[in-house]
């Protein structure tokens, strides 16, 4: 089947299934989110965003003038024909093939393939779907950021590299971001907790709930310091304290960032997230997705440490050009 025939069957797969539980709402109320034992909401579960692969952060030139609220499975379903096609491409060109072996595995390996978008673009606030200007000051750190990540390219020492290659973090939102691999997430609750766990990098997030007292504002944290609270059945995270090498697009230690967990269905989370920081945005902006459970998508050990040879070959061949550079 081509790319245009897989994408309809599965917008139609989705259709009628929609269109059942359209069908069981109107006929009872809608189910409750179920309990803990310690009575907060549920939401214990693996998820994943595999399915958002592909879509715009930002809304793209050829939609100017469109708002998400417009997009239902039709539009969406015609949006997917060429980013299907698009996905098709870059996994061809990451993974190669017979004529063009790359070593990174086989087209089918990653699991974005299938991919079904269910937004047209990221970006929920503000209504056009745009980022909001950037200032001066979070300019001058964004130059600098990427003045020091140009040394990346014949490094000094390994801090010359950044987080991700280093297999330190990815940061916050940015572990949670759809990748063409490494999309699952568990989360887990206990009395008075929420933990995260992220497939890429391994990292995990413990969060205090309600009224734990925060850490002093002079330590700093690369996915920051999280507190907690359900707010009715939704899980609100307020994060602040970002060390300044993970901080969200260069943004300034004022950085607070606001996750709102939604349930919307039995299996499904719609995932929100507010930036603030006047030093560096000229107003506040979020982007959301949807976080799908999947119980067969737990996820698999992320070993970047151990096979990390990436490391030592930048290293490596950096020193090898210093010596080619200076006659030895």
């Amino acid at each position: 089947m081509d790319v245009r025939t897989l994408t309809t069957l599965a917008f139609l797969t989705l259709s009628l299934g929609a269109a059942g539980s359209a069908s069981a709402q109107t006929s009872s109320a809608p189910p409750k989110v179920p309990r803990t034992s310690w009575g907060d909401p549920s939401i214990e579960g693996t998820y994943t965003n595999k399915d958002e692969f592909g879509t715009p952060f930002e809304r793209p030139a050829e939609l100017e003038g469109k708002q998400r609220r417009e997009f239902g499975p039709e539009q969406m379903r015609e949006l997917m024909v060429d980013r299907s096609k698009r996905g098709q491409d870059i996994a061809a060109r990451i993974g190669g093939s017979a004529e063009n072996d790359t070593g990174a595995g086989p087209p089918h390996w990653y699991e974005y393939l299938q991919a079904v978008n269910s937004r047209p673009w990221f970006v929920s606030e503000p209504a056009d779907g745009k980022v909001p200007a950037i200032t001066d000051a979070g300019r001058e750190r964004q130059q600098a950021q990427v003045r020091a990540m140009s040394k990346s390219e014949a490094p000094d020492t390994y801090t010359d590299l950044g987080l991700y290659q280093r297999c330190i973090t990815i940061g916050l939102p940015g572990s949670m971001m759809p990748m063409i691999y490494g999309n699952a997430y568990r989360i887990t609750q206990s009395p008075g907790y929420v933990a995260i766990q992220y497939e890429m990098v391994h990292e995990a997030r413990i969060i205090p709930l309600n009224d734990s007292p925060r850490v002093a504002s002079n330590l700093d944290f690369y996915m920051g310091d999280a507190r907690g609270r359900f707010e009715g059945d939704t899980l609100v995270v307020e994060t602040r304290n970002f060390r300044p090498e993970s901080a969200y697009r260069s943004a300034s230690d004022s950085l607070v960032i606001t996750e709102r967990f939604t349930p919307t269905d039995e299996n499904t989370l719609s995932w929100e997230v507010r930036f603030e920081d006047p030093s560096t945005w000229a107003a506040p902006w979020a982007i959301e997705m949807p976080l799908k459970r999947e119980t067969d998508a737990a996820p698999f050990e992320y070993a970047c440490h151990e096979g990390n040879l990436g490391l030592h070959n930048i290293l490596s061949a950096a020193r090898a050009t210093d010596a080619e550079r200076d006659g030895k």
